[in-house]
């Protein structure tokens, strides 16, 4: 709303008014903003939230040993995060881009879907919270509500780079005059190559593009599911998800500036989106609410951001990255996500395998795997064999993983990076 009052003013010749056409202005400006409605409303919302009596109860020792400690901290606080990026965004960001409406529809879908779990869980007291099948229909609609408006959108384009190779061997990279709607999506470390999922469908003959189409919608919706129930899945101990997620988002920012910068992408090798730069506004918002989150969310905790937080913050980061044809760094790029989601996964499928067989045999003391590095020898179940029951040696404390959890997420980042320029 600001932006469109300052652009009328411009026209009046107001001193100042036209430093709202710069995006940089924009997006440090919501960044401050966001940090300073987390610090403030987080601070207020807490302390409605004890007078209320909404708070954690206390967790099982066998899965937390410091969980008697977090009873009677308020959760919920998923609702600090939105707020925090919302009205930043909605008051400086340009409403017009479909990119932008795509991240708040997307925070608002997310934030009711966790909202709605941890009201289950706390009001209705029932640990279980939203039955799984009903969270997978709600990131599966949004991933689809996602990949449909990406393909039919007509303002959703994007300008291919092109190489030109020189007499000296000097290459240059230009981008095609004409936006136009495309299937590709950049590939890490592959120079002048990118993948088109049109070609990928190459089968189907003169279908291929539609198919190839209906492929990216499919991609889109495993993109944010995945990345979602990854986020929800780190968000285990005080400060883990927020700390992450936020250097994740510093990264997405910077992909989604070069992106929307002809030079920049035209250095980098990368395909140049018009119209990208208002994810920056976006991301500069998340990161803010993320660190001002922090402030009350670092150990010891005074507030837990809920399902409400962290499904909202995967399927933001899995949306943005899909938006700048960025899907496939996210392996890398969120790392931790994937390694916590894989941990499930493998401890479930060889407990069951083995089930079957009449054993009781695990692979970790405890997944998520973050939850591995805290369990101590005497909280095991003693009928079950585990395969790295010696792994790690000794109990850490949470802060500890924590924090050694942001370093690695700081290298995965910083890797991500650097696959532009290995490029």
């Amino acid at each position: 709303m600001l932006y469109y009052f300052f652009r009328f003013l411009e026209h009046y010749n107001i001193p100042g008014s036209h430093m709202w056409s710069y995006i940089s202005f924009r997006a440090l400006l919501t960044l401050i903003l966001s940090l300073i409605i987390s610090a403030w409303f987080g601070e207020h919302f807490i302390k409605f939230m004890k007078r209320r009596n909404i708070s954690e109860t206390a967790r099982d020792a066998s899965i937390d040993p410091f969980g008697e400690k977090k009873k009677g901290v308020p959760t919920m606080g998923g609702i600090i995060i939105i707020v925090s990026i919302l009205v930043p965004v909605l008051l400086l960001g340009r409403m017009r881009n479909i990119y932008l409406i795509l991240m708040i529809v997307t925070t608002v879908w997310l934030g009711f879907l966790g909202f709605l779990d941890d009201y289950i869980k706390i009001f209705r007291r029932n640990k279980d919270g939203l039955k799984g099948k009903y969270k997978i229909v709600g990131q599966v609609s949004i991933g689809l509500i996602v990949g449909l408006t990406l393909w039919l959108s007509p303002d959703a384009k994007i300008n291919e780079n092109l190489t030109l190779e020189k007499q000296n061997k000097t290459e240059t990279v230009i981008h095609k005059s004409e936006a136009v709607k495309s299937l590709k999506t950049t590939i890490p470390f592959v120079k002048n190559h990118d993948l088109d999922y049109s070609k990928i469908m190459g089968f189907m003959g003169e279908n291929s593009r539609a198919a190839g189409w209906v492929l990216f919608v499919v991609m889109t919706i495993l993109v944010v599911t995945a990345v979602s129930n990854g986020a929800n899945l780190n968000d285990g101990m005080d400060g883990m998800c927020a700390g992450n997620s936020a250097i994740i988002g510093v990264a997405l920012g910077i992909l989604a500036y070069v992106s929307s910068h002809i030079e920049y992408a035209a250095y980098f090798n990368i395909m140049f989106i018009p119209g990208s730069q208002e994810l920056v506004i976006f991301v500069c918002a998340f990161v803010g609410a993320m660190v001002g989150f922090l402030w009350y969310n670092a150990y010891p905790a005074q507030v837990f951001m809920g399902d409400t937080g962290s499904l909202t913050i995967g399927g933001i980061i899995g949306v943005i990255a899909v938006i700048i044809h960025k899907e496939l760094l996210l392996p890398i790029l969120c790392g931790i996500f994937f390694v916590e989601s894989l941990s499930v996964i493998v401890q479930t499928q060889v407990f069951k395998y083995y089930k079957k067989k009449g054993q009781r045999v695990r692979v970790f003391r405890a997944t998520p795997i973050h939850d591995n590095f805290r369990k101590l020898d005497s909280q095991l179940d003693q009928t079950s064999r585990y395969i790295f029951k010696k792994w790690p040696e000794r109990q850490f404390h949470e802060s500890k993983i924590t924090f050694r959890f942001w370093i690695v997420t700081l290298i995965l980042t910083a890797i991500t990076i650097i696959t532009l320029k290995i490029r």
